[in-house]
């Protein structure tokens, strides 16, 4: 697959502080990239970096192919802020507009339309910033990310404002996202949710990525339990292909079994592992 995002050595240093040391990250075609880390780990300037909002210190980073900031890596990327505000006075169909006149989208009421269906704003059009919930503007905030169907999503805690059903309509439109082809690239303290949607975690800390992968590839087993007629039996060195050896033997040794669970770390281990 071809990659929409590379990073590559990718520093940012403001006066004495280093924001980002040396960051390489990827996002390929249609991709759901979660980018973890604590308060002041270098994720939003790195976001801000692909966005051509600020400027690194060194190493690149090209957007569909063409540096950071550049006219056409503008064209190609959506992006939603983690503290956005929207004129109270407009309507979400006037919001939309503006941001279709600033895309250069010619898809017109049609796209509009399409776009807070999306989010789940079917009936929103003529609802006014001011008067609409906190979770209300975060949808309508992920709708301007998408005027112009760009390739690539960069999402700043798009979740943070909304509640479970919210966030539930928010993880739909990801995975519909994912279909179409578009690549996402999620900075969230939600670790369920990054859990749940993306197919690739990058974990940043003190401007450094300390650890990535695939969430089963961070995840680690831990061993397998077995409840049998005399208590739980634990295996503390085995993992999924030992389990129907281990069966089979407590079986032959006269033990009843009544459940085998594999135990592995979850995310959130891995994530406090690295960053503590």
């Amino acid at each position: 697959m071809a990659a929409v995002l590379v990073a590559r050595g990718l520093r940012k240093r403001y006066g004495r502080t280093e924001a980002l040391a040396g960051v390489d990250v990827t996002v390929e075609e249609g991709q759901l990239v979660g980018l973890l880390g604590p308060n002041g780990a270098g994720k939003s300037t790195l976001v801000k970096i692909a966005c051509g909002l600020v400027r690194a210190s060194a190493g690149t980073v090209e957007v569909a192919g063409a540096p950071a900031g550049s006219a056409h890596a503008r064209r190609a990327l959506g992006y939603l802020a983690e503290l956005f505000r929207f004129p109270s006075w407009m309507s979400a169909d006037e919001v939309l507009t503006l941001h279709q006149r600033l895309a250069a989208s010619p898809g017109g009421a049609a796209e509009r339309i399409e776009l807070l269906e999306l989010v789940g704003l079917p009936d929103a059009r003529a609802t006014r910033v001011g008067s609409m919930s906190k979770g209300m503007q975060q949808r309508l905030g992920l709708a301007q990310a998408l005027v112009g169907a760009p390739p690539l999503l960069l999402l700043d805690e798009p979740t943070s404002a909304l509640d479970p059903a919210g966030r539930r309509i928010v993880r739909g439109l990801l995975e519909r996202l994912r279909e179409r082809g578009t690549s996402v690239l999620l900075n969230s303290h939600l670790l369920s949710e990054v859990e749940l949607v993306c197919d690739h975690v990058v974990i940043v800390d003190h401007g450094r990525v300390v650890a990535a992968g695939t969430p089963d590839e961070l995840r680690r087993q831990g061993g397998v339990e077995v409840e049998t007629g005399g208590g739980t039996r634990r295996f503390p060195d085995a993992r999924r292909a030992d389990v129907p050896r281990l069966v089979r033997e407590l079986v032959a040794a006269g033990e009843d079994v009544y459940e085998v669970r594999v135990v592995a770390s979850s995310l959130e281990d891995v994530y406090l592992e690295v960053v503590e």
